[in-house]
């Protein structure tokens, strides 16, 4: 695979703050990328480096091979964009402010993809009719991810995408990011504070910190990282035989309760527990969200 989107040491300078520092980063082609951080951290002034909002104090960047600021409309041309905060024209129906944003960016709307993505979305035409001052936060969301989408651009760019949205709603995202990745045509920056969400959907992980890119990782080898937290309750007092097994750690001990943390297979630890008095195993996987937070920990 090519590098769908690609930054080269691209640097924001805001004076006596930096808001992106010499971000070296290559999104492949069909990938599906999180790109994660605390509040202030980059996320969103990359965003609009890569869209010609802000133009870089050095440093360059790239989409589908055009330079997002000499030739920033070409690469506009390629990216359907969901952002933070989405601008709207509160006098215009829901209908007529998905037809201008098409007609704005020169896209060629499939009538069926576009159905689709309303029906998926639970758009109704009655919301259609109505004007975007009468609608929901949630209903705005749910027009903003469809008008990202609905010209089939090669690549989506979105900044918190489900805020807002009810569970259902959620779900209809991730279905429709799972949907992307089947097909394997379209690049996806995804933004988003919603570790699940992050870790569910994307193929890597870009971490941003204070600016600068602290970690990229599939989400596999974040899930590798750690050790998998292993419950064990007993039916009585459970014997002192647990100290010495091969890649396991004995976390605590109580009266019925034993954990452990196991870096490699369970084997030996399953073996150790044969013949005992178990009432009930655990097997607890860390997560997305607990590497994060541990990496955010020691910012």
């Amino acid at each position: 695979m090519s590098a769908m989107i690609r930054t080269d040491g691209l640097t924001k300078d805001y004076g006596r703050v930096v808001g992106l520092d010499d971000l070296t980063l290559e999104v492949e082609s069909g990938e599906v990328l999180g790109f994660l951080g605390p509040n202030g951290a980059g996320k969103t002034t990359t965003i609009r480096l890569l869209l010609d909002l802000l133009r870089p104090t050095r440093g360059s960047a790239t989409i589908g091979g055009f330079d997002c600021h000499r030739q920033s409309l070409q690469a506009r041309r390629l990216v359907g964009y969901l952002p933070g905060e989405l601008a709207v024209y509160p006098e215009l129906t829901g209908r007529a402010y998905l037809d201008y944003l098409a007609r704005l960016g020169g896209q060629r709307v499939e009538r069926t993809v576009l159905d689709r993505l309303l029906a998926r979305f639970d758009v109704s035409a009655l919301d259609l009719r109505r004007k975007l001052r009468d609608l929901s936060h949630g209903m705005k969301r749910k027009l903003g991810v469809v008008q990202a989408l609905t010209g089939r651009p090669a690549v989506v760019i979105f900044d918190e995408p489900t805020s807002g949205l009810d569970p259902l709603m959620i779900e209809a995202f991730a279905e429709t990011i799972d949907e992307l990745k089947r097909e394997g045509r379209t690049t996806v920056f995804l933004s988003s504070h919603v570790l699940p969400e992050v870790e569910r959907s994307c193929d890597r992980v870009a971490l941003i910190r204070r600016g600068r890119l602290a970690t990229v990782k599939t989400v596999a080898e974040i899930r590798n990282a750690f050790p998998r937290r292993v419950v064990v309750d007993f039916f009585q007092p459970p014997p002192d035989t647990f100290d010495q097994i091969p890649g396991v750690v004995l976390v605590s001990r109580d009266a019925g309760r034993v954990v452990f943390d196991v870096g490699g297979p369970l084997i030996p630890l399953l073996a150790a527990l044969h013949g005992q008095p178990v009432a009930d195993v655990d097997v607890q996987r860390f997560s997305l969200e607990d590497y994060v937070l541990r990496l955010y920990a020691d910012s």
